[in-house]
């Protein structure tokens, strides 16, 4: 089936849905999501979204700290525009109907948090449980527009090029994707002037991660088949806090806790943040305390580190922090009377599809926004809440470029496209050859490309992810595609980029430590680190 429209967003957390929601007002979106439409990063986010609102705060102090945890490859201009933009974008949610927590001692204000690297508290937040109420709102004004249509359990599988339909070299047009319908099995050919990829990040490329199951890198797979450069892929965030427990899965404990005053402690009951970073202990930008805990569990041998806000008191805990607490209790951790058993996780892309600061990308018609994008905010290292800021903003920028730019992409028609071609594809009868390739991936990326990185891992992992590569790609023309197939083939090519990227980087920096070049090299690494498809 094909269908043709004027926009297609290709992802359904606060970046596609915001963006979806604004260009509703002067065309017609389609939104496709691969699983549920709440399955996102956004749904899962606790901690809130940085805005310089108080007094004592300024949006230089705001862009200092961030620049200052982005290591030296923050985008400075990029840097000023987002956090500057954030008022009006958080005035935009409050008018959708989030109600962000109120201070108790003054109800005319806003309950500002204080994370990691923030030198001010500026971190507005929904009880703990911010990011659900952000894509609650959203959804609902999404399922009443008349102008948007949502499709569900639809995983987009490549992009369709005018260079790849008219056999030219370079795709320098997008026209749309190629999608498969999971419940059905069909592929339809989506075609539009304007296609957005908001489709997140990669952690579960990862063995242990924060992500939803969703979070397999298929936007930063698909620009990069399609010619798109990528950059920064080796800067991975891990946050320092994950709960650790055999029935718990990608529960984050976060980074606010250690904000009121949590403490990390280790198997004996000793703070140990302060050997590491002496002045900011636990407050310490997150690759900082990641490496740090890292460290610890690789001296002790133990499997986990502690996180200790008994002292604060139970109401407060219980107050400040409702869904944590619940949950940890659901596990059998009252985490007002017991420290939480913590470990470091993937969190974080701070790289991706390289894009301007109207977050277009290098092929027409084709735009990034989210975690999937790399707009230069975050440099080496995202600065804590900083994410559904620039999702918010970025979105935006996408969608006034696209209003202007519409009528001319719109009067330009798009090429016969042919339907999808499964050629002699026949099922996979023997799902072990994906389920045993994803768990090889995660765990050789885990203990190979993890926190700390060396030459000789980095290597290897190169060397084992060849023959898989290879067998993926054998297997993409001999069998009907699924969703889990989709998905293992764009995690394949994703942690081979972040692999190349971080083998590429000679030096340490944010994300990036490397035990052969532990120091920063700015003279000949104080740049972006770029990744483009050869043979195009």
């Amino acid at each position: 089936m094909q269908i043709e429209t004027d926009c297609i967003v290709i992802g359904s957390g606060i970046s596609g849905l915001s963006l979806a929601l604004k260009l509703s007002s002067f065309c017609n979106v389609c939104v496709l999501t691969k699983k549920n439409a709440t399955d996102t990063a956004t749904n899962l986010a606790q901690g809130g979204i940085a805005c310089v609102m108080s007094k004592d705060d300024s949006f230089d102090l705001h862009e200092q700290d961030t620049i200052r945890a982005g290591d030296g490859l923050c985008h400075e201009t990029i840097v000023s525009l987002i956090i500057r933009n954030a008022p009006k974008v958080i005035n935009e949610l409050i008018e959708l109907g989030v109600a962000f927590t109120k201070s108790k001692k003054d109800p005319t204000q806003f309950d500002l948090a204080k994370e990691g690297g923030h030198s001010k508290r500026r971190i507005l937040h929904v009880e703990d449980f911010t990011g659900r109420a952000i894509q609650k709102a959203l959804l609902k004004r999404i399922c009443a527009s008349e102008h948007i249509s949502l499709f569900e359990d639809h995983i987009a599988i490549d992009l369709i090029t005018e260079g790849k339909i008219r056999g030219k070299s370079k795709g320098q047009r997008c026209l749309g994707a190629y999608v498969l319908e999971v419940k059905t099995g069909e592929i339809h050919t989506f075609l539009a002037p304007v296609t957005i990829i908001a489709t997140g990040g990669a952690g579960k490329v990862y063995l242990y991660t924060s992500n939803p199951d969703v979070a397999t890198g298929d936007g930063i797979a698909m620009a990069y088949r399609a010619g798109a450069r990528i950059a920064n892929i080796e800067f991975v965030q891990f946050h320092p806090t994950c709960l650790y427990h055999p029935d718990a899965k990608n529960f984050l404990i976060s980074e606010a806790l250690r904000g009121e005053g949590a403490r990390l402690i280790n198997h004996e009951g000793k703070r140990f943040m302060e050997d590491y970073e002496p002045i900011k202990k636990e407050l310490a930008c997150r690759d900082i305390v990641a490496r740090a805990i890292d460290t610890e569990l690789k001296k002790s041998g133990k499997e986990c580190v502690y996180l200790d806000i008994t002292h604060r008191g139970k109401d407060f805990i219980i107050s400040r922090f409702p869904n944590i607490y619940h949950a940890c209790l659901n596990f059998g951790i009252d985490i007002t009377k017991e420290p939480i058993p913590v470990v470091p996780a993937a969190h974080y892309m701070c790289g991706g599809i390289v894009t301007d600061c109207w977050a277009q990308t290098d092929i027409k018609g084709l735009f990034a926004v989210g975690e999937c994008a790399c707009s230069g905010l975050h440099g080496a290292n995202r600065l804590a809440s900083n994410s559904l800021l620039e999702g918010l903003v970025m979105s935006n920028q996408a969608y006034k470029k696209i209003k202007e730019i519409f009528p001319s992409l719109k009067s330009s028609p798009i090429p016969p496209v042919p339907a999808w071609d499964p050629g002699g594809a026949v099922d996979m009868d023997e799902a072990v050859l994906i389920s045993y390739n994803w768990d090889m991936i995660r765990r050789l990326m885990w203990y190979y490309v993890g926190i700390v990185r060396n030459e000789k891992r980095l290597f290897l992992a190169l060397k084992k992810l060849k023959p898989v590569l290879e067998e993926i790609n054998d297997h993409y023309w001999s069998y009907i595609l699924t969703r889990d197939f989709v998905e293992l083939r764009n995690l394949a090519q994703v942690a081979h980029l972040i692999i190349k990227a971080a083998f590429m980087r000679k030096e340490s920096r944010g994300g990036h430590y490397n035990q052969d070049y532990p120091q920063k090299d700015d003279w000949n690494w104080r740049r972006d680190t770029i990744l483009i498809r050869e043979g195009l």
